[in-house]
């Protein structure tokens, strides 16, 4: 994973205290969570029917999954990279989907699959650069 990627795509969406001294590891599980908080934000907001706070939720999402994609170290990564590239890619179709349809389902979709990856990301720990 390429921490500089991830700490400018994390600084781009806003972040909170403590990104500066985080780990790329804790910067990856950091997007990954924003990304989750956007997704449950974006539900919220068309249960409320509130299509221009869902967009911009949905967008913001979209925009720290492609800070995610582009932090993959393809070189080092091998499969897992290409995989994880390949997941970051569906994923956003999903979501822009989503916004487009107005589908809280699609929601459910990506907000489980980025679920999962960060259960694994967090599983392999800190000590992993």
């Amino acid at each position: 994973m390429n921490g500089t990627t991830a700490l400018k795509q994390y600084q781009q969406m806003s972040a909170h205290g403590g990104v500066m001294d985080a780990s790329p590891h804790r910067l990856i599980q950091m997007l990954l969570e924003g990304a989750l908080a956007r997704i449950l934000a974006a539900k919220g907001h068309m249960k409320q029917h509130n299509m221009a706070k869902k967009g911009e939720s949905i967008g913001s999402a979209i925009s720290i999954v492609e800070g995610l994609k582009s932090s993959l170290d393809m070189k080092q990564g091998g499969d897992i990279s290409k995989n994880l590239d390949a997941l970051y890619e569906y994923i956003n179709r999903v979501l822009l989907n989503a916004n487009v349809k107005n589908d809280v389902s699609l929601l459910n979709e990506a907000g489980k699959l980025l679920s999962e990856i960060k259960l694994a990301w967090d599983g392999i720990g800190p000590d992993v650069d």
